[in-house]
Parts: structure tokens; C-alpha cells; sequence
């Protein structure tokens, strides 16, 4: 009994006690003892599945963030004309993202309903930019689906908001993450951030920087791109307005979101966007960045952009290579980011660039890398003044991710 002894003893028990049950706590947390070096880490990880095909899909190009008459503040740009210039420059899905809160939310009967709402060539998604107080995001579906839930809970809790997200099964995506109307909800509810907002590049480095944050936090949130083109050309003098100039430097395409799809339809769209096979150039015909590794050396690629697997705890070949146009005896600077730092430094030329680097991920803890593609700009003749706002930027890649939890 404690109560017998010297009160000396008593506290110095007493002491030794406290400072035991509080080395326990730091045990429990996952300090002073073996095991993950961060309290984020799971020891456990959940069997991954393994990458799909890298060779059975296609690559599309489009543009996830554009506004046509039914949002208030544009001008000249009705979707008709969007279509018809979207078909001009090849680009294969489109995603007319009017405001919401313009129509009442009401955008099945305004932008999905206007007669212009269809085209032979270009796979039209069924979206919509959620407009509210606390900021603005892109919803994103295969099928048309009850957007004016959605624009309803707008004002109300986090998880509120989600589970009506959830509920209408769309693809949500945070606009311009460091803007004015930068996205003040939960980022758990997303499955996109849109990092390259509109052709001027140098506005987009704290989207970056938040993205590298989410992906540190263990979120796997895809990276998109959005020209958030409002206005189009007039067809008369007596049209203009003093926004028409912005449809000679920023028009649809500026830039170009590439999704690896495995089929050419909407639903193939979405999910490629879903799972993080995408990259960004900055414009259609920009060269097209691909980040994909060789996880046993073997020469044989097993894993693309937006892929999740298993560190071994062995050295892994990553490959980068350009597709599409290349300006002429042209050198690009490949920076390659690993877990938000500069890792290394690619220059890449030639008229097929490829370049590889070879890197361990951690055995245990997370580990991601992704790229930027900087170069001379490449023409894009439709919308002339582009090239002098996008440059140097040609493009970026998603990440390769190791050891990420699939259900955070």
C-alpha cells in the first residue's frame, strides 16, 4: 500500500507511474518504438490491384472547364460555336461547365437542354461548375443526373454535401484551388483538383504546391487542367465587348486535358480522369507528356501515370517520354518531383524524346513522383496570343504512386 510508505517514496512512485503511462501513450502513437516513421503510415496496407493495360485504351484530348451563353458573364460563345471550333482543333470529349448558380442550378434545362447541346465527333460530358460562397468546383458525369441536388446543399455541411455527391454519383472536382473562388470544402469529397487553370501558366504555383499537398497527405487526387474560357469571337464588329480579346489568347484547349480511356465514351472519359491516367499539355497540339516505370527492370513498362503498387524496397527505372509534335531541334527540361521536392532533371530533344531515371521507393510510407515539361511553345494558330502566356510550360504529368492506402 502506497499509503504505508515514506512520502518521499510516495511521490517518487507516484512520478514513475505518470512517467510510464505517458511513455505508453508515445508507444501507442507509434514513438519509441519500431515501425513507420510517420503516424499517418499504415503498417498494414490493403492489397493493391494490380495497374490495368498500358497498352489497351486510347488517349483523348479535351477541355474540362468552359462556359458558354448560359453563364451570365459570357460572351459570344454559344455552344454551337464551342462545338464547332472544339471539332476544328481535333479534340475528342468536351465538358461545357456553366455556372449554376446562374440558371438556379437548374442546368439540365438550359446547357444539356440547349438544341446546340450535341455533335457527330466530340464526346459532351454532363457538367456543371457548382458555384457557391465558399468556392467553386466542376461536377463531371458520363449520363445526365439531378445537378440541382447538388446546387441545393450548397450552403450546408461537408458531409452533407458528400453524401449527396455520392448519391448522384459524379466525379467532383475543386477549379482554380488558389483563386479568388479557390474550393472551401472538404478535399476528401474530390476526385480532381484542377491545377493548370487558363493559359496563363504563372498563375498556377500555389495550385501546385496544394496539390503536392494533398498527394503528401495520402490523398490520390487527380491533376487536371481547365482553360475557363468565357468568351468567344464575336461574328460582327457590333458584337465585341471588351472581353472578346481573351478569345485570341485563352479559348478552349489552352490547355489540353489528355485522359488514357479504354474505350472513346463519356463513361471511358470519366473514369480514366478518375484514376489519375491523365496528363496536361498546354495546348491540342502541345507534346504530350507520359510518366510510366519499369518496376523490375526487365525492359517491359508496368505501370503508367495514376497506377498505385507495392514498394518492393528495390530500385525502380521510371520512364518519360513525349508523344505527338516536337518543335524543331527543340531541347525540353523534364523536372521530375518526388513527394513535392525537386528530385531530378531531365533534356530531352529528338523527334521521339525519352528519358529515364532510376529511384527506390520507401519499402514502407508513401511515395510519389510526377513531372513538368517545360520548351519552346507550340503553335496554336486558333487562338494566336496563347503561346506567349503559356510559355515555358509545355506540360505535366499525374503521379506514379507507391504504398497509397486505395480507401482514404
Amino acid at each position: 500500500m502506497l499509503d504505508a510508505l515514506p512520502i518521499p517514496y510516495v511521490l517518487k512512485k507516484q512520478r514513475s507511474i505518470a512517467l510510464g503511462l505517458w511513455l505508453l501513450g508515445l508507444s501507442r502513437l507509434g514513438f519509441g518504438q519500431a515501425g513507420p516513421a510517420s503516424p499517418w503510415v499504415s503498417d498494414a496496407l490493403p492489397r493493391l490491384a494490380p495497374p490495368a493495360s498500358l497498352t489497351q485504351g486510347v488517349w483523348l484530348k479535351g477541355d474540362l472547364h468552359v462556359h458558354s451563353r448560359h453563364s451570365t458573364e459570357s460572351t459570344n460563345n454559344s455552344v454551337g460555336k464551342i462545338l464547332a471550333f472544339s471539332q476544328s482543333v481535333g479534340m475528342d470529349y468536351l465538358a461545357i461547365t456553366d455556372h449554376d448558380n446562374h440558371v438556379d442550378g437548374d442546368v439540365a434545362h438550359h446547357t444539356w437542354a440547349d438544341p446546340e447541346f450535341t455533335s457527330p465527333s466530340v464526346l459532351l460530358l454532363y457538367a456543371a461548375e457548382w458555384t457557391t460562397t465558399r468556392g467553386h468546383g466542376n461536377a463531371f458525369s458520363a449520363q445526365p443526373y439531378d445537378h440541382r441536388r447538388l446546387y441545393q446543399v450548397r450552403d450546408q455541411r461537408d458531409v452533407v454535401v458528400g453524401a449527396v455527391k455520392r448519391q448522384l454519383g459524379v466525379h467532383l472536382s475543386a477549379n482554380h484551388p488558389s483563386g479568388k473562388d479557390h474550393f472551401g470544402y472538404s478535399y476528401d469529397m474530390l476526385e480532381s483538383l484542377e491545377v493548370w487553370n487558363s493559359v496563363i501558366w504563372a498563375k498556377n504555383a500555389n495550385a501546385l504546391m496544394i496539390w503536392d499537398d494533398m498527394l503528401s497527405s495520402g490523398r490520390k487526387l487527380t491533376g487536371r487542367g481547365g482553360s475557363d474560357a468565357h468568351h468567344g469571337r464575336p461574328d460582327t464588329p457590333a458584337q465585341a465587348t471588351a472581353n472578346s480579346v481573351q478569345a485570341t489568347a485563352n479559348y478552349v484547349g489552352t490547355p489540353t486535358t489528355w485522359v488514357f480511356a479504354t474505350a472513346r465514351t463519356t463513361q471511358a472519359v470519366v473514369d480514366a480522369l478518375t484514376n489519375g491516367r491523365v496528363s496536361v499539355s498546354a495546348n491540342p497540339f502541345a507534346p504530350r507528356v507520359e510518366l510510366s516505370a519499369d518496376l523490375n527492370q526487365d525492359g517491359r513498362l508496368d505501370m503508367m501515370m495514376g497506377d498505385n503498387v507495392a514498394a518492393t524496397g528495390r530500385p525502380v527505372r521510371f520512364r518519360v517520354q513525349l508523344a505527338g509534335k516536337m518543335a524543331p531541334d527543340a531541347t525540353y527540361r523534364v523536372a521530375v518531383i518526388k513527394n513535392g521536392g525537386a528530385f531530378d532533371t531531365l533534356q530531352l530533344s529528338g523527334r521521339h524524346p525519352v528519358g529515364e531515371f532510376t529511384d527506390t521507393p520507401a519499402a514502407t510510407g508513401r511515395t510519389y513522383y510526377r513531372v513538368q515539361v517545360e520548351g519552346p511553345a507550340t503553335p496554336y494558330p486558333q487562338v494566336p496570343e496563347s503561346m506567349a502566356l503559356s510559355s515555358p510550360m509545355v506540360g505535366l504529368s499525374n503521379p506514379l504512386y507507391f504504398n497509397f492506402d486505395p480507401n482514404f
